[in-house]
């Protein structure tokens, strides 16, 4: 199930500009690993193999995994065409946490 929430994408562009996301398959499987993402965002749009790695990855340690509406988080960050983000602990990750949780 996809999340479909304005309220979350719009948190998404000020996290973006805060500088409390990871971006790209790497660095999102490292924060993943070092323990620093309070949450794991995957476009609908991802391939199979790209979902099952970080599905495998946020279950092995730990990490809430939750996909995004296709094509949404590209753009609610400024970058059209990202799959896959990491947002980092804290508060701006916790209001985040909640709003995904909530959709």
């Amino acid at each position: 199930m996809s999340i479909e929430r304005d309220a979350l994408y719009s948190m998404l562009g000020i996290a973006m500009r805060a500088g409390v996301l990871t971006l790209g398959s790497d660095g999102v499987l490292g924060a993943i690993a070092a323990g620093k993402a309070a949450l794991v965002l995957l476009d609908a749009g991802a391939s199979d193999n790209t979902k099952k790695k970080f599905r495998d990855s946020c279950a092995y340690y730990g990490c809430e995994l939750v996909e995004t509406a296709q094509d949404r988080l590209g753009l609610a960050i400024g970058k059209p065409g990202r799959m896959c983000a990491a947002v980092a602990k804290g508060p701006l990750g916790d209001k985040l946490h909640k709003l995904a949780q909530d959709g």
